[in-house]
């Protein structure tokens, strides 16, 4: 029960890792960003994931990010970490988690292996047990885990969700019918509120919301519309926002990430374009259409404190 108290639940937010013109973290943008996701009520904060460019961040940028994170959230909502890829440095980030005051991680993909069901098992289970903190397992990429691996890992007590980033909708089916409440089911599609009606309905009500990030009022209205069934403004935001935004997404490889600073940046946030590679950043041609649809949004759509 402990530590199902801090369950990440409803909309997460998943700050960008911001880089200065010296290519090192900018540390005030990045508390700003925290901020900004806890003052809109976003309900957990998922530091050095996929959004914060994990792949690309040095074991120093890495502590850096935690300790920023822990230190700005101050228990006002769970912090989870991002721990994965090589197996002894996904090891030791649970160490640094654990020591920082993290919540728990979410657990990624390991590296390029394409494992069997028992190597990916083994993968989590180590990571899982290193610590006492919270995990969360990802459906993702070389990572899918069957139904078999799933009920195996649910022994362990740490481990208290699973977030699903592959839309494999039989498995999706299969593994909350069987595993029902023991999970906190997470849809961590690609833009997630693409897809969030079909997982919904299934049981999963948590999603992580790269949006939040810059138009996070619009996040929240698209979800009370979800819950309520209100089919107008679901269509309405799909067809102003979230589908213009997701063909913009489509275009280029590593837009999932480069295109929230593109966001942010539109909406004032001094996190700049910069990225690392292989992700590239938002070409000038996809930044103006991002800034007209955003635009658009905050003309019909207007954040509460602004409606007239």
């Amino acid at each position: 029960m402990e530590q199902r108290q801090n369950l990440p639940k409803g909309i997460l937010g998943f700050p960008t890792a911001p880089f200065k013109n010296d290519g090192g973290i900018d540390e005030k943008a990045l508390e700003e960003n925290i901020k900004y996701l806890i003052k809109e009520d976003l309900s957990a904060i998922f530091i050095a994931c996929g959004s914060g460019e994990f792949q690309s961040l040095s074991a120093k940028e890495y502590q850096n990010m935690v300790d920023i994170a822990v230190s700005v959230t101050n228990k006002q909502v769970p912090v989870y970490t991002g721990v994965g890829g090589n197996i002894q440095e996904a090891l030791n980030q649970t160490v640094i988690s654990e020591k920082a005051g993290a919540d728990g991680y979410l657990i990624l993909p390991p590296y390029l292996i394409q494992g069997e069901q028992e190597g990916i098992y083994e993968y989590y289970r180590s990571i899982i047990e290193n610590t006492n903190l919270n995990s969360i397992i990802y459906q993702r990429d070389n990572a899918i885990s069957d139904l078999n691996t799933v009920t195996k890992l649910a022994e362990l007590p740490q481990l208290i969700g699973l977030k699903d980033g592959h839309g494999n909708m039989e498995l999706n089916i299969e593994l909350i019918q069987h595993l029902g409440d023991r999970f906190e089911w997470m849809n961590g599609m690609p833009f997630a509120e693409i897809t969030m009606p079909a997982y919904y309905h299934m049981g999963f009500e948590t999603y992580s919301s790269a949006m939040s990030n810059y138009i996070p009022h619009i996040s929240r209205m698209y979800f009370e519309a979800l819950k309520k069934n209100d089919k107008e403004t679901l269509h309405n935001l799909y067809q102003d926002v979230l589908l213009p935004i997701n063909d913009i997404r489509k275009k280029k490889k590593g837009y999932a990430v480069s295109l929230i600073k593109a966001g942010m940046e539109i909406m004032g946030f001094n996190v700049g374009q910069s990225v690392r590679a292989p992700v590239v950043e938002v070409s000038k041609e996809h930044y103006k259409e991002l800034e007209g649809i955003v635009k658009r949004a905050l003309d019909k759509y207007p954040e509460p404190s602004v409606k007239k």
